[in-house]
């Protein structure tokens, strides 16, 4: 019985010559990918015990268009639109409208072009504009974004630490663009998972299993999470005026080596997947928490002022919800940990 994408038909098994067995497949499916007798598939045993047929040519990505239409969209929507179509993993976005594109759109598309990674403008005119990735989903491995996320987290939680101390306000004077380069790697991971989920060719280039992509993206959500916190602390550190000095042996300080220690294990066992130092990193990170939320019970039952009182007590916040988000990071691992360790009979 023919069949289109997404439905699903029984084939029986033949055997022919006595110890090979053969079943037809679908002629729509034979037509859609233009074979004919005699070419080559790809025939995949998946974990799972089934088997993924791929015809040898087919391309790594298959060319995708969203097609915009601005007239029908409200207005302040467009960013959110565009990157809806960059995380569905089209390839190519085609943005119109009857009107000249206003002053508001074209900052739009501006900022969706920062926050993104590999598309560029294709053609551009007074009443559209066409956008085309330049980047294979394939083409990046997803460690190596997670990898860039933990350095520029790290770096400003280092620097945010520097200077409630005591240290220049240069330090964090870039914190708005660090905090932007891991939003657009977490859009971008999110991104090269939607299309492994599509595209078992992706899934090959990347080296990585659906499961693991999804645990990856997870990850990187983690991250991100992390990161809004620690611009939050940048902020209040630029912003607050006078800003109280906080000392770097007492909470919620204190608390911050205790973080970077565990977060680095946890960024080390993405790789090696010690259950053991995972627990560890944890437990830290958890009487971390514990101790960061008695200090923040325990400032307004002094005398002190109320404004040295509210930022400690943000600070204490943004550090201890850090901790919780570098806890979720562990239990991802564990997870994947014990995905990997599934006997299949």
């Amino acid at each position: 019985m023919p069949i289109g994408p997404g439905e699903q038909d029984v084939r029986r098994l033949q055997l022919t010559g006595g110890s090979t067995y053969t079943m037809s497949l679908p002629k729509p499916w034979v037509l859609t990918n233009n074979l004919s007798a005699r070419d080559g598939i790809r025939v995949e045993w998946r974990p799972t015990g089934e088997l993924s047929l791929t015809p040898l040519d087919v391309p790594e990505e298959v060319k995708t268009l969203v097609e915009l239409n601005l007239d029908g969209i409200p207005e302040g929507a467009l960013y959110d639109h565009l990157m809806g179509a960059y995380l569905s993993g089209a390839r190519e976005i085609s943005a119109k409208s009857e009107n000249q594109f206003s002053r508001e759109i074209r900052s739009e598309i501006r900022r969706f072009l920062r926050s993104t990674r590999g598309f560029e403008i294709g053609e551009q005119s007074e009443t559209s504009v066409h956008l085309i990735s330049l980047l294979n989903a394939g083409e990046l491995p997803l460690h190596a974004s997670l990898n860039r996320m933990y350095l520029l987290l790290s770096s400003l939680v280092r620097d945010t630490f520097e200077v409630l101390v005591g240290s220049d306000d240069e330090l964090i004077s870039d914190f708005e663009e660090r905090e932007r380069e891991v939003d657009g790697l977490h859009y971008l991971i999110e991104r090269q998972v939607g299309s492994m989920l599509d595209s078992q060719q992706v899934a090959r280039s990347l080296g990585l299993g659906r499961k693991q992509g999804v645990e990856h993206a997870n990850l990187a959500r983690s991250l991100e999470r992390m990161m809004d916190h620690a611009h939050e602390m940048a902020r209040l550190a630029l912003e607050t005026t006078p800003r109280p000095r906080l000392k770097s042996e007492e909470f919620p300080l204190s608390a911050l080596p205790m973080w970077m220690d565990a977060q680095k294990s946890l960024m080390i066992n993405l790789r090696t997947h010690d259950s053991y130092q995972i627990e560890e990193a944890r437990d830290s990170l958890k009487a971390a928490q514990l101790s960061l939320k008695e200090h923040e019970e325990g400032l307004w039952t002094g005398r002190r002022k109320a404004s040295r009182l509210l930022f400690e007590d943000r600070i204490s916040e943004s550090i201890r919800r850090i901790c919780a988000y570098s806890r979720d990071f562990g239990e991802i691992l564990l997870n994947m940990i014990a995905y990997d360790s599934i006997q299949r009979e």
